[in-house]
């Protein structure tokens, strides 16, 4: 088991690119499994859990082929559905939460599949009740078999319906458009997740001969259509990398370009950490974060102290609400977070405390930090990264705290940041793996 040991306090400087997105990634990689034509995907990033679902697919009978860094043409010609009964399958399929992104692909095409109960991360309940009534309401029959602790599906007649999702889940609509593509007649799906990494697999998608319409909206429509074919589709940069990036420029007091960010795509990213004070500037599509020895946390018109929450696509993403209540602890000013999405991911501001930061949990959805404005330096301690935001928003702490911190469990961290530590060192920070 490897840890992060930092050195802290030291100002960066430099330019980072930001991997492909992560998320996409999960949604585009189970999506080729609905052709036998050849589909090739630029900009994938190169990181633990989008690797193991190249290895699933791959195991299932896809033809991989790494054509170079961060390019993959997978041919899905001959899928071998009876790997889902193996004892491998499940061992993998449960390590790994975006395996449930197969479901959708492989019922659409083949008829059944059965899945384990996935992994990921420990944030609290993440519930796949709207992927299994999607596809209950498109004609799939399943069981949970407690002996095997599978999930057991039968789609031999998958048809168009009308559908209200009891919650707008990204996987969930991408799971459900996915199995809708080649069902017969028209599917209408209302309270869609519109993501822009949900956006991205329905233009894909059409180019493969998809009929999908209302992409970008909350009601999305299908008309099933026999077959799809091939083609090719670049990932959007991640926009958790990019929001990461700008809490690392201001912890830090560093001055940073972000390249390639797609600003078009990062919605009201940039405008929540502009009221925490953060300055920034668009050139072109990069974004320039110059240092900053203080920034100060906007207030409600009415003098009111800010709350910051997150939501469904366009409200603020959750996985950037780590690196937030981080990024305001060296504020000045106050500002309430509130995380409303998964109780425990809040779990790991116990150890921001410890580093000097004034923070209270209210409960498990809320935090109220009061920003030290600097007067106070974090200090370096040991610690445990508990998930993969979480993870990240501790490392931007140690590399602006005081002395040297450790981070153990980093491979939490791997599963979400291609190669954080070597491109990290590129800007000047003091960051080591050791084993």
């Amino acid at each position: 088991m490897s840890i992060f040991r930092i050195k802290g306090g030291k100002k960066l400087k430099g330019e980072i690119t930001p991997q492909g997105a992560k998320n996409e990634a999960l949604q585009i990689i189970s999506a080729v499994l609905l052709t036998d034509q050849p589909v090739t995907i630029h900009n994938i990033p190169d990181i633990r859990d989008v690797n193991k679902l190249i290895e699933l697919v791959g195991d299932l009978g896809c033809q991989v082929e790494k054509l170079k860094e961060g390019s993959y043409r997978f041919i899905a010609e001959k899928i071998n559905t009876d790997f889902l009964e193996t004892d491998e399958y499940r061992s993998k399929a449960a390590a790994l939460r975006g395996s449930v992104m197969l479901l959708g692909p492989i019922l659409a095409r083949f008829g059944k599949a059965s899945l384990p109960k996935p992994g990921g991360d420990k944030i609290g309940r993440r519930r796949l009740d709207t992927h299994f009534i999607g596809f209950q309401k498109l004609g799939a029959r399943f069981n949970f078999n407690a002996d095997d602790h599978l999930f057991h599906i039968d789609a031999s007649e998958l048809k168009g319906t009308n559908m209200l999702l009891d919650e707008a889940s990204v996987t969930g609509t991408a799971n459900i458009i996915m199995a809708a593509v080649l069902a017969k007649g028209k599917t209408t799906i209302y309270n869609a997740a519109c993501e822009p990494y949900l956006q991205q697999l329905c233009l894909m998608l059409n180019r493969m001969g998809a009929d999908i319409s209302g992409i970008g909206s909350n009601l999305i429509t299908i008309e099933g259509v026999k077959k799809l074919s091939g083609t090719e589709h670049t990932l959007l940069p991640d926009m958790i990398e990019i929001g990461s990036f700008i809490g690392l420029a201001a912890m830090t007091q560093s001055e940073i370009t972000i390249k390639n960010c797609r600003i078009d795509m990062l919605g009201i990213i940039p405008e929540i950490f502009r009221r925490l004070g953060i300055k920034m500037e668009f050139r072109g599509d990069d974004i320039y974060i110059p240092a900053q020895d203080h920034y100060e946390i906007e207030t409600f018109i009415d003098g009111s102290i800010l709350t910051i929450s997150d939501a469904p696509w366009p409200g603020f993403t959750p996985d950037l609400i780590s690196i937030v209540l981080v990024v305001a602890t060296q504020a000045k000013g106050t500002v309430l977070i509130h995380q409303k999405m998964f109780e425990s991911r809040l779990f790991f501001v116990d150890k921001l405390i410890d580093m000097g930061a004034q923070i209270i949990l209210c409960d498990p959805h809320r935090a109220n930090v009061i920003g030290l404005d600097r007067r106070q330096q974090l200090k370096g301690i040991k610690m445990s990264s508990p998930d993969i935001r979480a993870g990240v928003a501790l490392l931007i702490a140690a590399l602006s705290a005081n002395g040297v911190s450790e981070i153990s469990s980093i491979d939490q961290i791997d599963r979400g940041y291609q190669n954080i530590d070597g491109r990290l060192k590129k800007l000047g920070a003091e960051i080591e793996r050791v084993n």
